[in-house]
């Protein structure tokens, strides 16, 4: 992990202190909002709508955002709080701050060598990085660049694809193994139907003219990636490498997820010696057979509004989970755009 110990005791930067340290390309960025402009722009039409949009009518997005406008401070004043920090105790590790980076599916797609990259930034700045399954670089030169990575997985409910898979994560030094709960099914994302974005990727004229009216990413993600890689790989679904994102088995590779069970979070808690993390929570109910299968930690999650519609903020059931909890680490992602969404505590608060 990245010894950040001489920052975090440094008083807290100004902002005018805090502009001079953000590179000048950068300083027109306030907040998450603002980078959709320049995404929109630079990535073919199928890409963004593929990063940015949800399952069918984005209703579950939507409540995403909603819950956190429901909340609203009620300031205490007249307190000294010149000692305060961001600091967060996550698994024995103490991170810079309270929010780190999510699994992102084929993030190398998106920006050249983005799971390095995130990795990278992860490190740089002490937050928790969590590496997708559904990404295209691999999970070991990924820990490399960042040790104090995650790993997310994508099972399907077949004991002779997940033994070797944890034993391969193990293996290369993750100490934080995280199933993801909410895919027994593939979503229905209309959205990528619109914008012709299918799994496997299909060059249509379309598409392709799509691609060669983005020359930013044609060249500088796609054409750079062939050049330097070969082409791109998943990587990291199972003990052995995936298909190529062309590859036309790419279904067969993904499939079975319907069956994945909590017998099987229980063998994974049985082989897996590290830190046991269930993704994809919404249920009061399955945050406490979490917890009696012996998981270290849950991530309450919709899954960004991505995989099932209409489904509740993680937001609304969090007091529920937490109270559920008895010890296990909760965490929740979907709907945090900006800072004021994400709450510390100072050192003093109990």
């Amino acid at each position: 992990m990245h010894d950040r110990t001489a920052d975090l005791n440094a008083p807290p930067p100004t902002v005018e202190r805090a502009t001079r340290e953000v590179p000048r390309a950068l300083r027109r960025y306030l907040s998450l909002d603002d980078f959709e402009a320049t995404a929109r722009a630079r990535l073919p039409k199928f890409l963004y709508g593929y990063i940015s949009g949800g399952a069918e009518s984005d209703a579950a997005v939507a409540d995403n955002r909603r819950a956190f406008e429901e909340y609203g401070f009620v300031p205490r004043v007249l307190n000294d709080v010149s000692n305060r920090e961001q600091t967060t105790k996550l698994f024995g590790n103490t991170y810079a701050a309270p929010f780190g980076i999510p699994p992102m599916g084929s993030a190398a797609l998106c920006a050249y060598r983005g799971d390095v990259v995130l990795a990278r930034a992860a490190a740089a700045m002490n937050v928790p990085m969590c590496l997708s399954a559904s990404s295209l670089i691999t999970l070991e030169d990924v820990r490399r660049e960042n040790p104090a990575a995650w790993y997310q997985a994508y099972l399907a409910g077949e004991v002779s694809r997940i033994e070797p898979l944890v034993d391969r994560v193990a293996a290369a030094g993750y100490d934080t193994f995280v199933v993801t709960a909410d895919v027994p099914v593939p979503p229905n994302r209309e959205n990528n139907i619109r914008n012709g974005f299918q799994v496997p990727l299909a060059i249509t004229p379309r598409v392709a003219w799509d691609v060669v009216s983005h020359p930013h990413w044609l060249f500088g993600t796609w054409t750079r990636t062939l050049m330097n890689f070969g082409m791109p790989h998943f990587e990291n679904m199972d003990a052995m490498r995936g298909p190529p994102v062309l590859a036309k088995n790419l279904m067969r590779n993904i499939g079975n997820r319907d069956q994945l069970a909590w017998k099987h979070v229980e063998l994974i808690r049985r082989r897996w010696k590290g830190n046991l993390v269930v993704k994809g929570l919404i249920a009061p109910a399955d945050a406490r057979i979490a917890r009696e299968c012996g998981v270290d930690g849950v991530i309450i999650s919709n899954h960004g509004g991505r995989q099932l519609d209409c489904t509740v903020s993680a937001l609304r059931t969090l007091p529920e989970i937490a109270a559920e909890a008895n010890g296990m680490t909760v965490m929740l992602d979907g709907g945090i755009r900006r800072g004021n969404h994400v709450f510390g505590r100072s050192p003093s608060a109990s």
